[in-house]
């Protein structure tokens, strides 16, 4: 495919300012998790169970969990095309809308997470494991209430291109939760050692301080005053078709951070080393992986405006770019992963026998940087234009059909352990970065036909 460099610099000039802040952000949120994983690596006692332990904690609650966060995230180019048809009360009602939705989901995210940790048996890890990330996990699914109620509020900043004080708030709660883990972690003061249920507790406070800074900023702020008026007109059917879109759409984030977490649980299962190499590893990608989601949810801003206009040209614009974009940034993190594997895994643990595999771990996952890049800038703008059913399809069949089962015969079959897992989530990320951008193409050469049509109905 041969672009003009000229023809798209605008539109990747506009792309990456509203990118960043998100980028930015979305790093921040996952900060936390890598922040916990770090801080308790390094514990006096317990640390290698520990860093299992918060792994698979971390990995059942953003499992879950993701399917709010992105069910949300679909608010935002819905509020994107509001704005270019210039419908106030829309976007007022979509806001309200998101509010509602975000409770709804945070309750349910909350008892499927405590389902899950009262069956933490069923995963037959190591009993002191067991218990350490069932006492974290039932601190941390409580943090769902104030993340989705973030998520929800910040789609209005986001959809209004105002990304940037979200992206403040979470980095300034990053800065907290990496104190609070300090403190409460390892006693200092006059608080007591409370060791991985401390980093629990932090997170949750962490979460509920970017709650309340962000909503207590549109709140003053001007920029948002005609947004929050009390509307109500429409906003059950708003909230239908934000559940009707966004499930969807969440299910494709399940089903990728599933097999991850099914990955990790396998992995246990194989040796406690094995998991804490795996969970080493998997913080770095899973953070590269946040970071280009925040680039999609960009890009679906933008292909949600376009689609607004009926600029069924700039829509497919807005796609080549944000999916340019993507790659390009992970081609920097491959080089990253691929050239640095010990370094980064140090930061994470000290561990002799765990540090190497690590290592040869990361190596692995700086290969699946770019597919996992392209497939998943091509779902944020596959949810721009609102095309979210076969995507979820498609995700299923990669990482479950694909990916998971070549990967477990891999690892057991041809006695290739951990290593044959990763090798498997590589070739799902692949299947499913061909076959959505495929998908997207093909959806605008409809979007393009069905305006040609109306063009030719209308003379």
């Amino acid at each position: 495919m041969f672009i003009n460099f000229n023809l798209f610099k605008a539109e990747a000039n506009h792309t990456i300012k509203l990118a960043i802040p998100i980028v930015i952000g979305q790093l921040g949120i996952m900060l936390m998790g890598v922040a916990d994983t770090i801080q308790v690596g390094h514990m006096r006692h317990l640390a290698k169970e520990a860093v299992g332990a918060a792994g698979i904690a971390n990995g059942i609650y953003i499992t879950i969990a993701i399917i709010g966060i992105i069910a949300l995230q679909i608010v935002a180019p819905m509020i994107s095309q509001a704005k270019a048809s210039n419908d106030t009360q829309r976007i007022n009602n979509l806001y309200r809308s998101a509010i509602k939705v975000a409770i709804f989901l945070s309750i349910l995210i909350i008892v499927l997470i405590e389902i899950v940790s009262m069956n933490l048996h069923i995963l037959k890890q190591k009993p002191i494991v067991e218990q350490l990330a069932k006492s974290y996990l039932n601190i941390i699914a409580f943090s769902a209430i104030p993340m989705l109620l973030f998520t929800a509020i910040k789609q209005l900043c986001d959809g209004l291109s105002q990304t940037k004080i979200a992206m403040q708030i979470t980095l300034s709660a990053v800065l907290l939760n990496v104190l609070l883990n300090h403190v409460l972690i390892n006693g200092i003061w006059f608080f007591p050692e409370l060791g991985l249920n401390g980093a629990g507790i932090a997170t949750l406070l962490a979460r509920i301080y970017m709650m309340l800074g962000l909503y207590f900023y549109i709140s003053k702020k001007s920029t948002f005053r005609k947004y929050l008026n009390k509307i109500e007109n429409g906003k059950e059917n708003l909230i239908k078709q934000i559940l009707k879109i966004g499930i969807p759409s969440g299910l494709q984030g399940f089903f990728e951070i599933a097999v991850f977490s099914a990955a990790a649980i396998v992995v246990g299962q194989i040796g406690a080393n094995e998991l804490a190499a795996h969970q080493v590893a998997i913080n770095p990608a899973s953070v590269t992986y946040m970071m280009v989601s925040g680039l999609a949810a960009a890009g679906g801003i933008r292909v949600g405006g376009f689609l607004g206009s009926n600029d069924i040209s700039g829509v497919k614009k807005a796609g080549t770019v944000s999916l340019l974009i993507g790659f390009a940034f992970m081609f920097f993190c491959f080089c990253l992963l691929y050239f640095f594997p010990k370094l980064i895994s140090s930061f994470y643990i000290n561990d002799v026998e765990v540090l190497p595999l690590a290592a040869s771990l990361l190596s692995i996952a700086a290969f699946f940087q770019l597919s996992d890049g392209i497939q998943a800038v091509a779902l944020g703008i596959l949810r721009g234009i609102a095309d979210v059913n076969i995507p979820t399809v498609v995700t299923l069949f990669a990482y479950w059909v694909v990916g998971f089962p070549i990967g477990y015969y891999l690892a057991f079959n041809k006695n290739m352990g951990v290593i044959g897992i990763w090798v498997g989530l590589s070739l799902g990320l692949t299947a499913s970065a061909i076959l959505l951008t495929w998908r997207f193409y093909y959806q605008v050469s409809k979007l393009q036909k069905k305006a040609n049509i109306a063009i030719g109905l209308k003379k």
